[in-house]
């Protein structure tokens, strides 16, 4: 690709173009923007190369002789800056050459099936003080099928995006006004949230938590403390002056609940506390990052901090990761995999106290007989974590559930209770959420199901479609009905035909609709159609009620 873009740019300058993990990009610094139009023609000229069947040459070259080769190419000059004496190599085809690790394939003619997909603007190296560049998108397959079957999977996502459904369904949206990565919920998406949200807080409820709510700021020293500062200081926004003393919006809430915590002496007897928050903090995102709901500057997490003695550790994990997998299949997601991410280079503590805290989420997985991944080095900066990565209805897979044994925080807080022994000892922190976000949380809902909610997720359960004006009266009357017995309806009174009325339903992704016509008054029932377009056909009231609360009971 970089080959044929220097055939049609010739003053083309070359960044990274790496492979990813759904296909590679090249970032560029070009004389004009790229359009879609290019794509086709750069793809035609990369076809050519193929055709034409150079091999790949391989070579090694000293720190000087790169410098020479691209003298003229200056994000390959800043790179070897980066790149130790003995692995510099480079790969050439036909005439062209490029600075590039490796491997290749042998000749050109190997390369199969492939496709540009997109453009898109990138910082040179993630910084926005830098030059911006022209990111172009692809993919490679072996056969033209694979290629083809992919292409309809993304199509497939296009369709499922939860930025384009959020706002067909009217579930959030997101304002310059208000600023970047900060989401305002809408009646039918807080609906949603809600709905969550309760069953979250019913589910801790039975498992001993006890429901805290925190501030939103506190006080800049807390923060440097806890070593947030240090540590993830490119995370946190600038302090703000309060009275002549400085204050952070929260980026976590384990400082707040460690001060409950620390509200009283705790005796061995009591432990393990259990506290679990649904709160708000804030973090610095990129602007280049922001994506949807996923990556937000301000999120909901369905947070919580188990305060334990170390000898019931391996317990309080195991059922932490039970919940979390209660969680995730009355979600509906049954696919998912586990992921031990171990100490990484920046980080608090000593190597003794990390080993101790990821023996322990091993022997929890291993216990339970998890199958699980190793990540080297992705821990958080105080303690290792069993990172749950679910996949969706596309085999996608999103964050999702985080658990994190936790010695660090307890040290710098000094957060202890009284053993058995009459002295103090410090209580190991768990950190954990079963959900995650609430807003990626929801993205992945929406994305998996495709906007049409199980019914007892969905914002309207059911709605009433009266056939013409004179029959808006019986319509209402069926909507209390329904509405007592706990079901989410609305009555579309709207002076438009019913196919126009149904339709707008079915896009609306409601589950249930009720027509309703002199034929229904009279029988003092319901014609009930289902969103997939299934007309189930004339039921009685009482009927419907028991067939949507079911649905809803049921959580199927």
């Amino acid at each position: 690709m970089a080959e044929a873009v220097l055939a049609l740019f010739p003053d083309a300058k070359f960044a990274i173009g790496p492979s990813i993990e759904d296909g590679f990009y090249y970032d560029f610094d070009l004389p004009r923007p790229l359009t879609p139009d290019d794509l086709p023609v750069i793809e035609a000229r990369m076809r050519e190369i193929v055709a034409a069947d150079q091999s790949f040459v391989r070579r090694e070259l000293s720190r000087e002789e790169a410098q020479d080769l691209f003298v003229d190419q200056p994000y390959k000059l800043e790179l070897l800056d980066d790149l130790p004496d003995g692995h510099i190599t480079v790969y050439t085809q036909g005439q062209f050459t490029d600075l590039c690790r490796g491997p290749h394939v042998e000749r050109a003619g190997q390369i199969g099936a492939f496709r540009l997909l997109r453009t898109a603007g990138a910082y040179w190296r993630g910084d926005e003080s830098r030059q911006m560049l022209q990111r172009i998108y692809g993919v490679a397959f072996e056969t033209e099928a694979e290629l083809q079957a992919h292409l309809d999977k993304l199509a497939e996502a296009a369709k499922r995006d939860h930025r384009k459904l959020g706002k067909d369904l009217d579930l959030f949206s997101i304002h310059e006004e208000v600023g970047p990565g900060l989401v305002c919920w809408h009646p039918n998406g807080a609906m949603v949230r809600q709905i969550i949200e309760d069953f979250w807080k019913e589910e801790h409820h039975k498992r001993g938590y006890g429901i805290v709510y925190t501030p939103h700021i506190g006080k800049l020293d807390q923060w440097k403390q806890s070593g947030h500062w240090e540590f993830y200081r490119e995370n946190l926004y600038s302090p703000m002056d309060v009275d002549g003393q400085q204050y952070l919006l929260k980026p976590m809430n384990c400082l707040g609940h460690i001060l409950i915590y620390k509200s009283r002496l705790r005796s061995y007897r009591e432990l393990p506390i259990r506290m679990a928050e649904l709160g708000t903090v804030y973090r610095y995102e990129r602007g280049g990052v922001l994506y949807g709901l996923t990556r937000v500057r301000g999120f909901t997490q369905d947070d919580a901090h188990i305060f334990c003695r170390q000898d019931q550790i391996r317990d309080e994990v195991i059922a932490v990761v039970q919940l979390a997998q209660f969680m995730m299949q009355t979600f509906g997601f049954q696919d998912y995999k586990l992921v031990l991410a171990t100490r990484p280079d920046k980080h608090a503590g000593t190597p003794e106290v990390w080993e101790h805290a990821t023996a322990a989420l091993t022997a929890a997985l291993e216990s339970l007989n998890l199958d699980y991944e190793e990540d080297p080095g992705g821990g958080a900066f105080y303690g290792p974590k069993i990172d749950v990565k679910l996949a969706d209805a596309m085999g996608r897979d999103w964050q999702g559930p985080t658990i994190q044994v936790d010695f660090n925080l307890p040290q710098r807080f000094d957060v202890c209770y009284i053993g058995d022994d009459g002295g103090e000892h410090l209580v190991t922190m768990i950190h954990r959420t079963v959900l995650g976000s609430m807003e990626r949380f929801f993205a992945c809902l929406v994305e998996h199901y495709g906007g049409s909610f199980p019914i007892w997720l969905s914002p309207v359960q059911a709605r009433i479609v009266p056939i013409a004006d004179r029959h808006i009266e019986y319509a209402l009357k069926v909507e209390d009905t329904l509405r007592r017995s706990g079901i989410r309806v609305d009555v579309d009174s709207r002076s438009e035909r019913m196919g126009f009325k149904i339709r707008d339903a079915q896009m609306a992704k409601v589950p249930y609709m009720l027509i309703v016509g002199d034929k229904e008054i009279e029988s003092e029932g319901a014609s009930l159609r289902l969103r997939s377009g299934e007309d189930i056909g004339l039921c009685s009231i009482d009927e419907v009620q028991n067939r949507v609360r079911s649905a809803i009971d049921s959580r199927s």
